[in-house]
């Protein structure tokens, strides 16, 4: 079986890839990545770089990397000819608020033309299943304090920001292609994920450096933010699971069951550092900021028995072990350096 993995060579992508060569050995992964600033080709140095201590030929063997944008109709349909995969996942996306209150077009461009675009090719080279990765975010927030509150997959869409109505267009038009073209598709909202490779702009891994390095750690507003967290292993399983016996035309919503107030993530970290908290400097809160996030993952544990195993005290005790032990990725990543990667590795060749 071939699966075509889009952006794949970022964060929540590359761990997906790594589940999917190991647990299913007689599977074909091919990754397509822009290589924008969330990209980073050497996360994937596993399964390209054999002069890397981490690489596998045996993954290497079932596995291609074409640089690519989603939003290329001709280069898309050019790589479907090609390859004919079996499944479609789509993890390509702008995904940080920030940016996306900065320059919404690129997050409108990218997050539903770029669906739209993937899904016209899934139908004329018939994909056996097109999987959209959502966010929690489409719901917008809830207030702090009904912590009986959950999003479930009947929750109203009602989103906050520029990124996540993006998020929330390209699950309207997923739904939309199949029920009138029949397009096997499922879709799935996540909540917020953390583990290995998580992009250093983030909240966990930019903590994490901060702290390394002495420098402020800054929170948003008072750091009452309240978000669940779920590793990034976990995920892919879920996703996994939804592709290969999830039900055709469905949502199904992943959580982790790790509530968290941004704040008290800060000064666990400091803890685990032995840093002290007074790195921590409050700055002026984001325009628009959701409060709370929280998912009711009953559906997917109903249907095909998924639970999160790893509890956040453990997963982010792994996460800072990580980041402790590859220290050279994410200080690329601050310096810059990490852009460079792939034209050092291969130069101007656009497939791997």
């Amino acid at each position: 079986m071939t699966i075509i993995v889009t952006g794949g060579a970022g964060f929540i992508g590359s761990n997906f890839i790594f589940h999917m060569l190991e647990k299913h050995p007689d599977y074909r992964i091919v990754c397509i990545d822009k290589l924008t600033y969330a990209g980073n080709l050497s996360t994937l140095a596993c399964v390209l770089d054999k002069n890397s201590k981490d690489y596998k030929p045996d993954w290497a063997e079932r596995f291609r990397f074409v640089k690519l944008d989603i939003c290329d109709r001709e280069g898309v349909f050019k790589l479907f000819e090609e390859e004919k995969p079996d499944i479609v996942i789509n993890f390509a996306a702008e995904s940080h608020v920030d940016r996306s209150i900065e320059d919404p077009g690129v997050f409108l461009q990218t997050n539903i033309i770029g669906t739209s675009v993937l899904m016209d090719a899934c139908r004329k080279y018939g994909v056996e299943r097109y999987h959209q990765v959502s966010t929690d975010e489409v719901y917008g927030d809830l207030p702090l304090d009904r912590p009986d509150l959950f999003f479930t997959e009947d929750t109203p869409i009602h989103t906050s920001s520029p990124y996540s109505s993006s998020k929330a267009g390209a699950d309207l038009l997923v739904m939309a292609y199949n029920r009138t073209y029949g397009l096997p598709v499922t879709i799935s909202r996540c909540s917020n994920n953390y583990g290995p490779y998580h992009f250093p702009e983030k909240l966990i891994p930019l903590m994490i450096a901060n702290c390394l390095n002495d420098k402020p750690l800054p929170v948003y507003g008072e750091g009452l933010n309240v978000r669940d967290w779920l590793y990034v292993e976990d995920h892919c399983r879920a996703i996994d699971l939804i592709v290969h016996k999830g039900r055709v035309g469905e949502v199904y919503n992943v959580g982790g069951h790790n509530e968290m107030r941004n704040i008290d993530i800060v000064k666990l970290i400091c803890k685990e550092l032995g840093k002290p908290e007074s790195l921590i400097t409050h700055v002026t809160d984001r325009k628009g900021h959701d409060m709370r996030y929280a998912i009711d993952p009953t559906k997917i544990h109903n249907e095909l028995g998924w639970l999160p195993e790893t509890k956040f005290a453990d997963g982010i005790k792994k996460t800072i072990g990580w980041y402790l032990d590859n220290r050279s990725w994410w200080e690329e990543i601050i310096s810059g350096e990490y852009q460079k990667y792939y034209d050092k590795m291969y130069g101007s060749r656009g497939t791997l």
